[in-house]
């Protein structure tokens, strides 16, 4: 009886290896998993103006005070000015820039200077989100259509940005 087990057991250890091998799995690309991403650099931060596509709350809801003319989206445009680097906010009532730098890894916005007009609302709610949207931890990755896409993620939101090209201000 004891043989009879041991037996058993080998079968269905055999049995369970061969189902084991044969079966393949794969992890299907869906909205929720997040594409791979690469390393944050000047030279991708400045190979591209970044316009806002989506940016909402870690409630789920839309920063509104954001999309409030699709015409002008948030547009951000990473630059080097004599060997600084700068980035200006594009579509803003006021004008706002700021300097910055990539350190470990991270974008760290600093010495952010901006006009000081009286705008009126909801201009003036715009230039306030986006001093907040384009704080906190930046990524870069590509989505389905293989265009790059920005993503600064802080204990508020996420905004997502993709990449559009550099266009000759005149």
């Amino acid at each position: 009886m004891k043989n009879m087990t041991k037996v058993m057991m080998a079968s269905v250890l055999a049995v369970g290896t061969l189902a084991a091998g044969c079966q393949t799995t794969t992890t299907p690309q869906t909205p929720t998993t997040p594409a791979p991403t690469q390393a944050v650099t000047t030279s991708t931060l400045e190979a591209f103006n970044w316009q806002l596509v989506d940016a909402t709350r870690t409630n789920g809801q839309k920063v509104s005070q954001l999309f409030f003319n699709p015409a002008k989206p948030l547009t951000l445009n990473f630059m080097n000015v004599n060997g600084e680097h700068r980035v200006a906010f594009m579509n803003t009532c006021n004008n706002m820039g700021a300097g910055y730098s990539i350190v470990n890894g991270n974008v760290q916005i600093e010495n952010g200077i901006s006009t000081m007009m009286a705008c009126p609302e909801p201009q003036a709610s715009f230039d306030t989100a986006t001093l907040a949207t384009v704080q906190g931890k930046y990524s870069i990755s590509k989505n389905a259509n293989n265009v790059p896409m920005l993503t600064i993620t802080n204990a508020n939101q996420v905004a997502n940005f993709k990449a559009v090209s550099k266009q000759v201000i005149q």
